[in-house]
Protein backbone atom coordinates (compact mmCIF):
# COMPACT_ATOMS: atom_id res chain seq x y z
CA UNK A 1 0.00 0.00 0.00
CA UNK A 2 3.03 2.64 0.69
CA UNK A 3 4.39 1.99 -2.66
CA UNK A 4 0.91 2.85 -4.41
CA UNK A 5 0.58 5.79 -2.25
CA UNK A 6 3.82 6.94 -3.26
CA UNK A 7 3.61 6.39 -6.71
CA UNK A 8 0.41 8.27 -6.53
CA UNK A 9 1.97 11.78 -4.77
CA UNK A 10 5.12 11.24 -7.15
CA UNK A 11 2.43 11.78 -9.91
CA UNK A 12 0.65 14.31 -8.17
CA UNK A 13 3.45 16.34 -7.36
CA UNK A 14 4.74 16.51 -10.99
CA UNK A 15 1.19 17.31 -12.27
CA UNK A 16 1.04 20.53 -9.48
CA UNK A 17 4.81 21.27 -9.81
CA UNK A 18 5.72 20.83 -13.71
CA UNK A 19 9.00 22.63 -13.12
CA UNK A 20 9.74 19.73 -10.19
CA UNK A 21 10.88 17.61 -13.33
CA UNK A 22 12.85 19.84 -14.47
CA UNK A 23 14.29 21.04 -11.32
CA UNK A 24 15.49 17.21 -11.07
CA UNK A 25 16.87 16.96 -14.46
CA UNK A 26 19.48 20.44 -13.60
CA UNK A 27 20.38 19.16 -10.41
CA UNK A 28 21.54 15.96 -11.98
CA UNK A 29 23.12 17.74 -14.63
CA UNK A 30 24.94 19.85 -12.47
CA UNK A 31 26.57 17.24 -10.26
CA UNK A 32 27.51 15.22 -13.64
CA UNK A 33 29.47 18.49 -14.86
CA UNK A 34 30.88 19.22 -11.50
CA UNK A 35 32.30 15.47 -11.47
CA UNK A 36 33.55 15.85 -14.56
CA UNK A 37 34.88 19.44 -14.03
CA UNK A 38 36.97 17.27 -10.97
CA UNK A 39 38.12 15.22 -12.33
CA UNK A 40 39.73 16.39 -15.53
CA UNK A 41 41.44 19.71 -13.81
CA UNK A 42 43.99 18.47 -12.70
CA UNK A 43 46.25 20.12 -9.99
CA UNK A 44 50.64 19.60 -10.69
CA UNK A 45 50.76 17.62 -7.57
CA UNK A 46 47.72 14.93 -9.37
CA UNK A 47 50.92 13.29 -11.30
CA UNK A 48 53.51 13.05 -8.13
CA UNK A 49 53.75 9.44 -7.21
CA UNK A 50 54.52 6.49 -8.63
CA UNK A 51 52.79 5.25 -12.39
CA UNK A 52 53.61 1.84 -14.50
CA UNK A 53 55.32 1.91 -17.60
CA UNK A 54 53.65 0.24 -20.77
CA UNK A 55 54.03 -3.41 -20.47
CA UNK A 56 54.94 -3.30 -17.05
CA UNK A 57 58.76 -3.19 -16.88
CA UNK A 58 59.63 -0.39 -15.09
CA UNK A 59 57.67 1.92 -12.76
CA UNK A 60 58.60 5.49 -12.17
CA UNK A 61 57.87 8.18 -9.36
CA UNK A 62 57.58 11.72 -9.93
CA UNK A 63 58.19 14.54 -7.83
CA UNK A 64 58.60 17.81 -7.27
CA UNK A 65 62.10 19.09 -8.35
CA UNK A 66 62.13 22.80 -7.36
CA UNK A 67 58.53 24.31 -9.58
CA UNK A 68 59.35 21.45 -11.98
CA UNK A 69 58.40 17.57 -12.10
CA UNK A 70 61.25 15.10 -12.09
CA UNK A 71 61.35 11.47 -12.64
CA UNK A 72 63.08 8.48 -11.40
CA UNK A 73 63.10 4.44 -11.73
CA UNK A 74 62.04 3.31 -8.45
CA UNK A 75 60.83 -0.54 -9.97
CA UNK A 76 62.30 -2.73 -12.27
CA UNK A 77 60.22 -6.15 -13.39
CA UNK A 78 64.00 -7.64 -14.51
CA UNK A 79 66.30 -5.52 -12.13
CA UNK A 80 70.31 -7.96 -13.26
CA UNK A 81 70.69 -8.82 -16.58
CA UNK A 82 69.54 -12.38 -17.73
CA UNK A 83 71.02 -12.48 -21.16
CA UNK A 84 74.78 -12.06 -22.06
CA UNK A 85 74.39 -10.25 -24.91
CA UNK A 86 72.79 -7.32 -22.15
CA UNK A 87 75.18 -7.61 -19.63
CA UNK A 88 76.66 -10.09 -17.26
CA UNK A 89 74.17 -12.38 -15.86
CA UNK A 90 73.17 -12.14 -12.55
CA UNK A 91 74.72 -8.41 -12.42
CA UNK A 92 72.43 -5.26 -11.55
CA UNK A 93 71.45 -3.17 -14.27
CA UNK A 94 73.78 -0.18 -15.17
CA UNK A 95 73.33 2.75 -17.50
CA UNK A 96 76.06 0.91 -20.17
CA UNK A 97 74.52 2.96 -23.13
CA UNK A 98 75.06 6.26 -21.65
CA UNK A 99 77.18 8.36 -24.15
CA UNK A 100 78.83 9.76 -21.07
CA UNK A 101 81.02 6.99 -20.46
CA UNK A 102 81.69 8.66 -17.14
CA UNK A 103 78.21 7.49 -16.35
CA UNK A 104 77.70 3.97 -17.74
CA UNK A 105 78.29 2.07 -14.14
CA UNK A 106 75.14 4.14 -12.39
CA UNK A 107 72.48 1.85 -11.58
CA UNK A 108 69.32 1.74 -13.77
CA UNK A 109 67.26 1.33 -10.51
CA UNK A 110 67.18 4.61 -8.87
CA UNK A 111 68.43 6.68 -11.74
CA UNK A 112 66.71 9.84 -12.66
CA UNK A 113 64.99 9.37 -16.34
CA UNK A 114 62.87 12.92 -16.60
CA UNK A 115 63.47 16.18 -15.44
CA UNK A 116 62.33 19.78 -15.99
CA UNK A 117 58.45 19.65 -17.02
CA UNK A 118 56.84 22.77 -16.20
CA UNK A 119 52.70 22.62 -15.79
CA UNK A 120 51.27 24.67 -18.70
CA UNK A 121 47.59 24.77 -17.78
CA UNK A 122 45.45 22.19 -15.30
CA UNK A 123 46.28 19.32 -17.30
CA UNK A 124 49.92 19.10 -19.04
CA UNK A 125 53.42 19.68 -18.37
CA UNK A 126 55.68 20.70 -21.05
CA UNK A 127 59.22 21.16 -21.64
CA UNK A 128 60.99 18.33 -20.13
CA UNK A 129 63.21 15.95 -21.50
CA UNK A 130 63.10 12.53 -20.86
CA UNK A 131 66.30 9.68 -21.05
CA UNK A 132 66.03 6.43 -21.79
CA UNK A 133 68.73 4.10 -20.52
CA UNK A 134 68.18 0.79 -22.81
CA UNK A 135 69.10 3.10 -25.93
CA UNK A 136 71.32 6.10 -23.80
CA UNK A 137 68.83 8.63 -25.90
CA UNK A 138 67.16 11.98 -23.92
CA UNK A 139 64.36 13.27 -25.81
CA UNK A 140 62.20 16.40 -25.24
CA UNK A 141 59.31 15.45 -23.49
CA UNK A 142 55.67 16.58 -22.69
CA UNK A 143 52.93 14.89 -20.24
CA UNK A 144 49.53 15.11 -20.22
CA UNK A 145 46.67 13.65 -17.71
CA UNK A 146 44.54 11.66 -19.24
CA UNK A 147 42.37 10.59 -16.41
CA UNK A 148 43.31 10.10 -12.55
CA UNK A 149 44.95 6.66 -13.80
CA UNK A 150 46.80 7.32 -17.07
CA UNK A 151 49.56 9.95 -18.18
CA UNK A 152 50.63 10.13 -21.68
CA UNK A 153 54.49 10.91 -21.91
CA UNK A 154 55.43 12.08 -25.61
CA UNK A 155 59.35 12.08 -26.26
CA UNK A 156 60.44 13.43 -29.58
CA UNK A 157 63.02 14.75 -31.35
CA UNK A 158 63.10 18.47 -32.39
CA UNK A 159 59.23 18.84 -33.05
CA UNK A 160 56.44 16.81 -31.51
CA UNK A 161 55.09 15.71 -34.21
CA UNK A 162 58.04 13.27 -34.62
CA UNK A 163 58.25 11.23 -31.49
CA UNK A 164 56.12 8.20 -29.75
CA UNK A 165 53.41 8.06 -26.54
CA UNK A 166 53.80 6.10 -23.52
CA UNK A 167 51.30 5.42 -21.51
CA UNK A 168 52.00 5.38 -17.65
CA UNK A 169 49.23 3.75 -15.02
CA UNK A 170 48.41 4.11 -11.76
CA UNK A 171 49.79 0.73 -9.99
Amino acid sequence: MQQAELIICSRVSTQLFPWMKRMKILIVLAIILLTATTVFSAQPGDILGIWTTDGGDSRLELFKCGEKICGKIVWLKVPKYIDSKDGPVGKTKVDRKNPDPALRNRPVLGLQVMKGFAAKGSNRWVNGVSYNPETGKSYKSKMQLLSPGQLELRGYIGISLIGRNLILTRP
